[in-house]
């Protein structure tokens, strides 16, 4: 059986830069329609001291998913010594497609992975193309497709994209709007011989009952817009927590133990972007669970402050980063043992570990 390795890595961060105090001017309404009773200054005081976010990158106006989509897989091919005729599968990770500005109409015909070929003029035929909607674990839930086709010999070099334009799709109305961002990762996937590191172990878990609901759509808190049938993102962010906070860290150990290593063996764990407080009481429950004394700063970086949650592109372009220096105080090497990991919409949770 072929082993999994990376062959190529590469992220598009939109330049357009949205700070917290962008939002000052806003019109914030609750769940129920009512304003709040306190002033913007406040709100985004809280929502900074619990997100840890202080700005976040939108696309440029007109600028599509597929076209954030294209110019990461365009770098991830520079990075690569695999071409891009060689690719088997394209597999893009999103949620909603192309959105035009000003509309809530999504776009997913053609697939986005179609539309990447498309603009990287790719003439084999050969090259498959689809998407993955799978909530903020779309790009991890890729990753773990194109090694199970590589391992049983179905292809030999998946590319597997994350990209959102998450600033089209949210009700600015909604405080919860500040959290979300644009952006795009592309990493490259090909077979080996070599059996020394690559793809080691995944998990994945998906609980759609009552938490079904807890990310989801639905229409504007304004309430003279919320009757016009447009609908946004929507979260219970108190119980997304309390069900990450229970969830992911037991999905993460089940990896590990599956690959036959320990906490201690993991060199970084590239965690979803989602909340800084919650990701890192996720990393606390792991190490709880292990019965090691946290060493959370070393172990996870963080990319939320300055990037925001960019749901299926954080973690490729996390990796990114990472491999080209410009996440300071990390840095990844030959033989290191990363973990990839995230929850979103579904609910899913996924789990992968992989030894560079």
């Amino acid at each position: 059986m072929p082993n999994v390795i990376i062959n190529g890595v590469g992220s598009c961060i939109p330049d357009r830069i949205v700070k917290n105090e962008d939002f000052l001017n806003h019109e914030f309404y609750q769940e129920n329609g009512e304003p709040f009773a306190y002033t913007n200054e406040v709100i985004i005081k809280k929502f900074e001291q619990i997100t840890g976010i202080k700005e976040r990158r939108y696309a440029a106006k007109g600028q599509l998913c597929s076209e954030l989509a294209s110019v990461a897989a365009s770098r991830a091919l520079e990075n690569s010594t695999v071409s891009k005729e060689e690719l088997d599968y394209i597999i893009v990770a999103h949620n909603f497609g192309d959105l035009d500005e000003g509309s809530n109409r999504i776009d997913m015909m053609p697939s986005l992975a179609a539309k990447v070929k498309h603009n990287l003029a790719i003439e084999n035929p050969a090259t498959s193309c689809y998407d993955i909607i799978f909530g903020c674990p779309g790009w991890v839930q890729g990753a773990i497709q194109a090694t199970q086709m590589i391992r049983c010999g179905d292809a030999r070099a998946v590319m597997v994209i994350g990209a959102e334009t998450l600033s089209k799709i949210v009700d600015k109305h909604d405080r919860d709007s500040m959290i979300f961002a644009d952006g795009a990762g592309a990493v490259i996937f090909q077979a080996t011989q070599n059996q020394t590191g690559g793809f080691l172990s995944q998990a994945s878990r998906t609980d759609a009952s009552v938490e079904l609901q807890y990310l989801a759509m639905g229409p504007s808190y304004k309430p003279e817009l919320s009757a016009n049938g447009n609908k946004f993102i929507k979260m219970k962010g108190r119980k997304i927590y309390e069900y990450a906070l229970i969830n992911v860290a037991e999905a993460i150990k089940s990896a590990i133990e599956k690959a036959n290593l320990d906490l201690n063996d993991i060199d970084k764990v590239l965690i979803h972007q989602a909340n800084e407080k919650m990701d890192e009481a996720i990393l606390l429950k792991l190490y709880k669970l292990y019965g090691y004394e946290p060493d959370v700063n070393r172990l996870m970086p963080m990319t939320i402050q300055k990037l925001g949650n960019s749901s299926v592109a954080t973690i490729p372009t996390m990796l990114d980063l990472i491999l080209k220096g410009e996440l300071e105080g990390h840095e990844i090497k030959p033989g290191d043992h990363l973990v990839f990991a995230s929850v979103g919409a579904g609910m899913h949770i996924n789990a992968m570990v992989f030894r560079l």
